[in-house]
């Protein structure tokens, strides 16, 4: 590509970092191959060292896999990425690059499930401590900090109530008191927001979501500058959790119509939840498109729309809840999110079943609660769909 011009982001998810081989492909080439050879003794050792650029080994090093983090990273803002086998490998890649024993992350209360579990539960085990706060209020942030505290960890936004956290205010808070930032990006995706570019410090991805958006493969990313990439790579280099190059190529694939995709997505979501917000079962709707949504404006400021997911709260609780999912027959019920099929979950049994209730009690995920990522089917018949249970 040439970089005498800007690009806008849709040519860059098609474009970015590809390098044709000597056949002159079109479309990006898979590299299915373990190892890489060198031409001689010297050459091997150069790449070893990393004196001389080159392919070694693909649980570090791998064109395709190469090929999508630097494509995520042009649509990101971000000056490189690493690529791991899942999101949440990404998040531990993270914290294994960033962190040692006596460390502290101060994080928003609003994770995803698993999340809260590798940092309440295993990296526990090994002496880091984490301190949970209101994702959207950046004086809890600050009272939380401690001298040891290293990293900020935010989901914005959060999963599953959507709430929104001002990413450039923490920010600030996050470098005054000498802690990096992290921000999720796994709900918008660099299609509606760009968190580097707001002051975040680094960017996670859950690949497996929007980025290949029709539920084939798994896949994570960190992103960032090379300086906080570099130890996070190097983790992944030693460690292994890597992305395969059958799943990057995948990927690479799914970012070619992720601005399209994006936009249809937050299309029918934004038309679902106004029509919740109208059902009589329905006490309550989150989503960051809707003028009712407690963050609406800094929504408006900070994405470039209120992306896929709706949860709801219905009045019967647990049972109520239950009978929804069981009646729908379109959507699909699974706990994944991001894809082109509209999934249905009851996040309280599901993506955070195996937090604590008052873990849950302090994320707001109440037992009435349904979280729908909105895919691309016609929106009345989603609509239809609900009615079997409302």
């Amino acid at each position: 590509m040439n970089d005498e011009f800007e690009y806008h982001l849709e040519t860059l998810a098609v474009r970015a970092g590809q390098e044709r081989s000597q056949y002159g492909e079109h479309s990006e080439a898979l590299y299915l191959s373990s190892s890489f050879v060198a031409d001689n003794a010297a050459q091997a050792a150069a790449r070893f060292t990393g004196a001389e650029p080159g392919f070694i080994y693909s649980r570090f090093t791998n064109p395709t896999v190469t090929l999508f983090q630097d494509r995520l990273a042009a649509l990101e803002g971000g000056e490189t990425a690493v690529a791991t086998a899942s999101g949440m490998s990404a998040i531990l890649a993270l914290c294994m690059g960033h962190l040692k024993a006596g460390d502290h992350i101060v994080a928003s209360a609003g994770l995803f499930g698993a999340t809260i579990q590798l940092f309440s539960t295993w990296l526990a085990k090994f002496g880091v401590a984490v301190s949970y706060v209101p994702a959207t209020d950046p004086a809890a942030w600050d009272a939380a900090v401690r001298p040891e505290t290293k990293l900020f960890y935010l989901e914005t936004p959060s999963n599953p109530l959507t709430e929104i956290a001002d990413i450039a205010a923490i920010a600030e808070v996050a470098h005054r008191r000498g802690a990096i930032l992290a921000v999720d990006n796994c709900f918008c995706s660099p299609a509606l927001q760009r968190p580097l570019a707001l002051g975040a410090d680094l960017v996670i991805h859950s690949a497996t979501k929007y980025i290949d958006g029709q539920g084939r493969v798994l896949g994570g990313a960190v992103v960032g500058s090379k300086a906080l990439i570099e130890p996070v790579y190097l983790f992944l280099r030693t460690a292994g959790p890597t992305l395969s190059a059958f799943n990057a190529w995948v990927l690479v694939k799914g970012l070619e119509t992720l601005g399209l995709r994006m936009k249809a997505h937050c299309d029918n979501a934004l038309a679902l939840a106004r029509w919740l917000e109208a059902q009589p079962a329905v006490e309550r709707v989150y989503y960051p498109g809707l003028e009712s949504h407690p963050q609406y404006a800094l929504a408006q400021r900070q994405q470039s729309g209120g992306g896929g997911i709706v949860s709801f709260e219905l009045a019967g609780g647990q049972d109520a809840a239950w009978k929804l999912i069981d009646r729908v027959q379109l959507m699909s019920r699974t706990a994944n999110l991001g894809d082109a099929k509209t999934t249905i979950t009851h996040p309280y049994t599901t993506t955070h079943g195996r937090i604590s209730p008052e873990a849950k009690a302090a994320a707001g995920i109440r037992q009435g609660l349904v979280r729908i990522s909105v895919g691309l089917e016609h929106v009345e018949d989603l609509q239809r769909d609900l009615l079997r249970g409302l």
